[in-house]
């Protein structure tokens, strides 16, 4: 696999561990082989991912994480702390996991539908699996 370029890019008050999301997105790139040849990775605010879900995809709500084909993920930090809340894990593990949800869109997994949002979780999971197993 070529080496990806990739930045991590916090934009947000929240203390967000970027050497961990470094170390998740490498292995996760080795894993799921995007055809990109670089990765930004920004970490935002609600009213910023509410502006750019309605300006790029028509949704005028908050999202969790969003995907661009030119090699983009953008997290949203407190989305990502309520739902770490509520799934009971911790905000560190809930930003891996929509990193890697990220990393899937750009590999071309869709998850429109039912059936493909489970088929892609229980990759991302397999996934996030196989990463915590080889994390130092």
């Amino acid at each position: 696999m070529p080496k990806i370029d990739f930045e991590v890019n916090n934009l947000t008050s929240l203390k967000i561990d970027k050497k961990f999301l470094a170390k998740v997105a490498k292995k996760a790139l080795v894993l799921i082989k995007p055809k990109i040849s670089q990765l930004s990775i920004a970490i935002v605010c609600d009213a910023d991912i509410r502006r750019l879900n309605k300006r790029y995809k028509g949704a005028d709500r908050v999202t969790d994480v969003l995907a661009f084909n030119y090699g983009e993920i953008i997290i949203c930090a407190s989305q990502a702390k309520r739902q770490a809340k509520i799934l009971r894990h911790s905000l560190k593990k809930e930003l891996a996991i929509l990193l890697i949800h990220g990393i899937l869109h750009l590999s071309g997994q869709k998850d429109r539908t039912k059936k493909e949002f489970e088929k892609m979780n229980k990759k991302q999971e397999q996934i996030w699996q196989k990463i915590t197993s080889s994390l130092d």
